[in-house]
């Protein structure tokens, strides 16, 4: 690592789908009026967030129950996306400096045929379902067909993604992952986001998905922050879906998480034992467990939950450790359907070493966050998005 870098590590945490108000295009997307946090609030009468709040969440937009009238520890501010499109691929793309001018293709009347047909020959498996649903509704009304059939589960959602639910005793998971990565080597011409593996345990009635989730993403049409730090010998640490996210380019190391609790737990643990470097996290439970579930409550206990721990991650931090707190969406479980929003999200920057409390305004893309990112370690300059590092540094 070079002598002249001011930050030795960098602590990235992409709290997933925690979006702050539409964007100016949200009525593009079917989405104006949406607000993941602010909604959440107003339907809860408020949010107590107070480590949070001290941060600076309240002066980045009204959110009722936090204050906007603080001297926040933490700069802040807001981030617009560029790219086309509102999924997590997408938005943590465009977060490691990659634009994507294109959205991904969805699926709202199932997969065609032509697609289909090669699933079967490549794979050996005809195929159940074939339309949009939510994951535990579709296994509760084919999971017993599925049993009895022993065709695994196939389905799509509002977003670019190819899923596919099987009982875990009658489709093991190594098998599972192997149709999963044969679909994905399918599903590239077609540039479909995702080919997502939804394992599930149980009898009729009682089925439930296992913790054995696995994301196979298009890989990045070009280098994306990761590459580039990888190329110059930087440390990355990817913690829950990252690796997956990224196709695996860019990233090696990388520590899969149950949910949001050991996500959080294992953040703070390689604060302890992670000397340098960029230690890259996602937060999945907030998008898949809460917001796709339109659970308004859920949503705002896991948010407490993180909340909380704040206090631990900031004793775990150096005086040469930078923290960016932000998300890749919105996911407004107080919204129209279950699909992600169309949203700014919040940016948080705290160090100790420098006097925070900055403005960071809003930016114009979450490209912003790699171009930091890259200034930082002293490496090739993303094609895209703006440092902030001289703002925080003042």
């Amino acid at each position: 690592m070079k002598n002249n870098i001011i930050f030795k590590r960098v602590a990235l945490i992409i709290l997933d789908s925690v979006g702050i108000g539409a964007l100016p295009d949200a009525k593009q997307y079917r989405d104006d009026g949406c607000n993941t946090l602010g909604n959440i609030a107003n339907h809860l009468q408020g949010l107590n967030l107070p480590n949070l709040e001290s941060l600076g969440l309240g002066l980045i937009a009204n959110i009722k129950g936090i204050k906007n009238n603080i001297a926040s520890k933490a700069s802040y501010g807001k981030m617009g996306e560029r790219s086309a499109g509102k999924d997590s691929t997408i938005g943590h793309w465009e977060i490691a400096g990659l634009i994507t001018k294109k959205p991904f293709p969805v699926f709202p009347k199932g997969f065609p045929d032509k697609i289909v047909k090669e699933f079967t020959a490549k794979t050996g498996f005809e195929i159940l379902g074939n339309y949009p649903a939510s994951g535990t509704e579709i296994i509760k009304h084919l999971g017993e067909e599925h049993l009895k059939t022993k065709k695994p589960i196939v389905y799509t959602s509002a977003d670019s993604v190819f899923q596919i639910a099987a009982h875990e005793e009658i489709i093991p998971l190594d098998k599972l992952y192997r149709i999963c990565e044969i679909t994905r080597e399918i599903l590239n011409p077609y540039q479909v986001g995702r080919v997502i593996a939804r394992p599930f345990i149980g009898e009729p009635s009682f089925f439930v998905r296992t913790k054995n989730r696995k994301d196979f993403s298009l890989k990045p049409p070009s280098d994306t922050l990761l590459n580039i730090l990888e190329k110059n010998n930087i440390n990355i640490l990817g913690i829950g879906k990252i690796k997956d996210l990224f196709g695996g380019s860019g990233i090696k190391n990388c520590l899969s998480t149950e949910n949001n609790h050991d996500g959080i737990h294992k953040i703070i643990d390689a604060l302890k034992k992670v000397k340098e470097g960029l230690i890259f996290t996602n937060l999945i439970d907030f998008d898949m467990i809460y917001g796709h579930r339109n659970d308004i409550f859920g949503y705002a206990k896991a948010l407490l939950e993180f909340d909380n721990h704040i206090p631990e991650i900031f004793t775990c931090l150096n005086d040469d450790d930078l923290l960016i707190i932000t998300a890749d969406h919105g996911c407004d479980p107080t919204f129209k359907g279950t699909d992600h929003t169309r949203e700014y999200v919040p940016l948080l920057v705290y160090t100790k070493r420098y006097f925070s409390g900055r403005n960071l305004g809003i930016r114009e893309s979450f490209a912003d966050v790699g171009q930091t990112i890259a200034e930082i370690f002293n490496v090739t300059s993303l094609k895209n998005g703006k440092s902030f590092l001289n703002m925080i540094l003042g």
